[in-house]
């Protein structure tokens, strides 16, 4: 369902982008914009009256440092409880440049590129916690769509991917992890705001 409604969007976005001519335009960007983005995520799963609940929030800001080019920089956060009362925190950064296709249009295909580094904390119920320490690259395609003169959509879908996660317990060992995912299962949506 989550692939049909994502196919209808881009459809639906993409044909309201051929028709959009002239002065119609609304919205775009240009050399020296300067946006603030973000997406939020929360999720509760009930189970015979014990709730599971997780939170995400990753705000952003970008600067286009030429007519195709924005660099953008951004934190992330997240917290969770699940069944047995185990919560589980995280912190994150990430650096990266995102190539918008048609910037000046109301909509645009974009490719982001980027590192990042987080870190996820457990703490079990009556037990130790835990961190393990993760830095990525990703390449990731994407599409911003204009809804007024400030406001746009975003979403990106799938990724190229590397990971190093480590532990930071005694003989941890480092996990590397190397992904390649463009079936739409895992898309992101947000928010921009251009000043």
């Amino acid at each position: 369902m989550k692939k049909l409604l994502f196919t209808a969007a881009i459809a639906v976005l993409g044909f309201t982008s051929v028709n959009a001519q002239e002065d119609t335009t609304v919205g775009g960007f240009e050399k020296g914009d300067v946006y603030v983005s973000g997406t939020v995520g929360f999720t509760t799963t009930s189970v015979a009256d014990v709730d599971s609940n997780q939170f995400e929030v990753s705000p952003s800001v970008g600067y286009f440092i030429s007519e195709n080019i924005a660099l953008e920089a951004g934190l992330s956060y997240g917290s969770g409880e699940d069944f047995a009362e185990d919560k589980t925190s995280s912190f994150g950064g990430s650096l990266g440049a995102n190539y918008f296709f048609t910037p000046s249009n109301t909509f645009s295909f974009t490719l982001g590129a980027g590192v990042n580094y987080k870190a996820d904390k457990t703490e079990p119920n009556g037990g130790e916690e835990s961190t393990v320490n993760t830095f990525g690259i990703a390449v990731s395609p994407g599409i911003s769509y204009f809804v007024s003169d400030s406001f746009s959509l975003r979403a990106s879908f799938g990724a190229l991917s590397y990971d190093n996660a480590k532990g930071d317990w005694d003989n941890a060992e480092a996990v590397d992890t190397f992904g390649l995912n463009l079936d739409l299962s895992e898309i992101k949506f947000g928010v921009a705001y251009k000043f």
